[in-house]
């Protein structure tokens, strides 16, 4: 008996080094999913109100590292200030989401603001962005104290370094980037994207996402985007704001 036993140790203890080499099936890394976007772009917040929810709802987010970079189509000026495609008002939003995430690293804290103050964006609301304080039930001192001051000014510098250093560069937004691999006119089709990277077992969504892929693929679609050429030029007024924003930090 005490032979029987002795063999049937050694056979587990080598299954279990067999497991370990190869790796539990459920092991596999997390599939990078990255979106590069703008604030008041009302085509990324109607890619993160309609499109990213999804993988929320179908059990994806599992296998998925979601990242957000908001600074999209804006532009480094002097004195290491910026312009935004949208005006004063998205600089100022790209700021508080850039500090939301800086906050509140993880993504079940950080993504519900955003998606509220985005969700006001869609409405032509973005103005009363800071209800999603009250409506979620958080403490807005950590990001007025971000956005007000130069910790602020550096996530923007460093988000618009993330975003500059794309390659390729980015063309418009939302651009949607896959395990590191731009998605380009696909970017809606993510979740098909998603589940060719991920290298363990096939989430049943996969199975479900494919399919219905399989059939919409040949229909024309016409992707809404906001293009970087678009992005409004440093008029005399904009760099008086520059000049006066600078002045400001020197003040604080």
């Amino acid at each position: 008996m005490a032979l029987i036993l002795r063999r049937c140790f050694y056979v587990l203890a080598y299954l279990a080094v067999i497991q370990v080499c190869l790796g539990s099936p459920n092991s596999a890394k997390k599939v990078p999913l990255d979106l590069y976007y703008e604030s008041l772009c009302p085509y990324c917040a109607n890619f993160i109100l309609n499109e990213l929810p999804i993988i929320f709802e179908n059990g994806l987010i599992d296998i998925v590292d979601l990242r957000l970079f908001p600074w999209g189509n804006a532009k480094l000026i002097s004195n290491n200030s910026f312009i935004c495609q949208h005006g004063p008002n998205e600089c100022l939003l790209n700021i508080v989401e850039a500090c939301a995430i800086h906050a509140w690293p993880n993504l079940d804290d950080h993504f519900p603001f955003i998606t509220c103050v985005e969700s006001l964006v869609y409405e032509g609301k973005y103005y009363q962005w800071e209800t999603c304080f009250k409506e979620l039930g958080l403490d807005p001192e950590p990001i007025t104290d971000c956005y007000k001051s130069e910790a602020g000014k550096k996530l923007g510098l460093k988000y618009a370094a993330l975003t500059d250093a794309l390659k390729p560069l980015h063309k418009y937004v939302p651009w949607v980037v896959v395990d590191g691999k731009p998605l380009l006119e696909d970017f809606e089709d993510f979740i098909t994207y998603i589940c060719k990277a991920y290298k363990g077992p096939q989430p049943s969504a996969c199975n479900v996402v494919s399919f219905a892929s399989a059939i919409t693929k040949k229909a024309s679609h016409v992707h809404l985007v906001s293009y970087t050429e678009q992005t409004i030029k440093a008029t005399p007024l904009m760099k008086m704001w520059s000049f006066i924003q600078s002045w400001m930090d020197l003040m604080v």
